[in-house]
């Protein structure tokens, strides 16, 4: 399942890639074009009858989830954001350790690969860091895609709408019922520039402040604490000039993101463009994506 918010920049690419494994002739993918304005769904419903085309007015992520299951067939069941690059084979590789209900698992995604070419030094720096951070490489979130059983849905399903809904997802699962599986790789494309990066951790610290809200007590947090940052710079004391980047780039991020916190505005979507730049516009596994929550 696909939830898309004008995204005809950047689908054609997801799709093609899902598309070009013969052997995916039975996957049901469900594009969800929420609210949009531009050629989203002409572009979705060009690569043909494999790609199933369903447009709601509102420009809402939550409520194309729900439009999306709607319409979806069957589980495990793939929700993939439409600005990042995964293959059918890696869709096969996420739904197989769910099919059968008997391996503990609920909840799967792929390695992530985040091509820095091109990317602003400091935007290098940071992710230099953000990637090596434990809860980074351990949780779901931030990889754009989630694959789920049935069971695994119905814990989901049972959230709140909330912005950070992949990081809520990964915490809704204990450590044995998730997994990050190296057989399957997605492709997500960072900010390209400084004041882009500043505007998706803008995003994040609300959006993490707002799980916060609803974590209850004695469940684990969504935050990287000061003592993750030492940890990793006793490992390797020559990520030091990198840490000070990361540490300056979530500082500015809290300050900014402090207005939206306190009136309570979690549906103020920042986007990213720059990550978008230079692409085309143009199971049964399920497969859903969007720009905007709640």
């Amino acid at each position: 399942m696909i939830p898309a918010h004008n995204e005809a920049r950047v689908i054609g690419r997801l799709l093609d890639s899902l598309l070009a494994d013969p052997a995916e002739d039975d996957t049901d993918i469900v594009v969800v074009c929420n609210g949009c304005t531009d050629d989203t769904a002409a572009v979705a419903a060009a690569r043909g009858p494999r790609v199933r085309v369903v447009e709601i007015p509102v420009p809402s992520k939550h409520a194309a989830l729900r439009a999306g299951d709607d319409h979806a067939r069957g589980f495990p069941r793939v929700y993939v954001d439409a600005d990042v690059v995964i293959t059918g084979a890696g869709v096969r590789a996420l739904a197989e350790p769910l099919a059968d209900g008997t391996s503990g698992v609920l909840a799967t995604a792929p390695a992530r690969h985040v091509p820095l070419d091109g990317c602003a030094w400091r935007v290098r720096a940071y992710y230099r860091v953000w990637q090596r951070l434990p809860a980074v490489r351990e949780g779901l979130f931030g990889r754009g895609v989630i694959a789920l059983s049935e069971a695994g849905h119905a814990r989901i399903a049972a959230l709140p709408p909330l912005m950070a809904d992949d990081l809520a997802a990964s915490l809704a699962f204990a450590p044995g019922e998730r997994r990050v599986l190296d057989t399957a790789r997605v492709v997500v494309h960072p900010p390209r520039t400084w004041p882009d990066l500043i505007r998706r951790r803008v995003r994040a610290a609300v959006s993490t402040a707002q799980v916060e809200q609803h974590r209850a007590p004695g469940e684990a947090s969504a935050r990287t604490g000061r003592a993750d940052l030492i940890a990793l710079l006793r490992r390797d004391p020559k990520l030091l000039p990198a840490l000070v980047v990361f540490a300056g780039a979530a500082v500015v991020a809290r300050r900014r993101a402090g207005k939206a916190v306190r009136a309570g505005d979690f549906g103020t979507w920042l986007r990213d463009e720059s990550s978008r730049q230079g692409s085309s516009p143009g199971g049964r596994r399920n497969l859903s994506s969007s720009s905007r929550q709640n």
